[in-house]
């Protein structure tokens, strides 16, 4: 059973990254682009669940142009904080043959399960892949894979909110929030 209280506390001892309106303005500016660019590619579209749900609920109806919608689940951190093995959950589907892919996640950090996203659907002989994700994080070290777009650029701190969680908790926050350092 959940711990509330916990929750709470979490909650209250955290600082805000991002407000909802800032979020807002960077997925309009983010949806603009991915417009521009792949409008004429009738893409086959696949959020990262759990976390990019809120997002993908976000920027699919600021879409002007024919796609289609999937999802995939893989993961590293389930309820930790710190990454671990990539864990697919449902693989990507088999319709990917030919299409154009853009995949939709909630951050980029590291970038190790895009990559693993990016080369699995590769393999499964996606014609080109293109990633959006609401927020990277900035790190002294380079990542091995780019996002095509990126809503926010935020500082080397363990966020929730907007789809992301910590702990289990406040996926559904309508802003950033980072856990407090120290």
């Amino acid at each position: 059973m959940p711990d509330l209280q916990a929750a709470w506390r979490f909650l209250q001892d955290s600082d805000r990254v991002a407000g909802a309106d800032e979020v807002r303005a960077a997925v309009l500016d983010l949806a603009a682009r991915i417009e521009q660019r792949l409008s004429g590619a009738y893409p086959l579209v696949l959020a990262v669940m759990g976390g990019a749900v809120v997002f993908a609920g976000q920027v699919l109806p600021l879409l002007r142009f024919p796609l289609d919608f999937d999802y995939i689940h893989a993961s590293r951190y389930g309820a930790a904080t710190q990454g671990g093995g990539i864990r697919w959950r449902v693989s990507p589907p088999e319709g990917v043959k030919g299409r154009s892919v853009l995949v939709l996640d909630d951050i980029l950090d590291h970038g190790e399960t895009m990559v693993a996203i990016r080369d699995r659907l590769l393999e499964l002989g996606a014609a080109t892949f293109h990633c959006a994700v609401l927020v990277e994080k900035i790190l002294p070290q380079p990542k091995p894979i780019a996002a095509d777009f990126v809503g926010l650029r935020i500082p080397d701190r363990f966020v929730f909110g907007c789809g992301m969680d910590a702990k289990g908790f406040w996926r559904n926050l309508p802003e950033i929030r980072a856990m407090k350092e120290g």
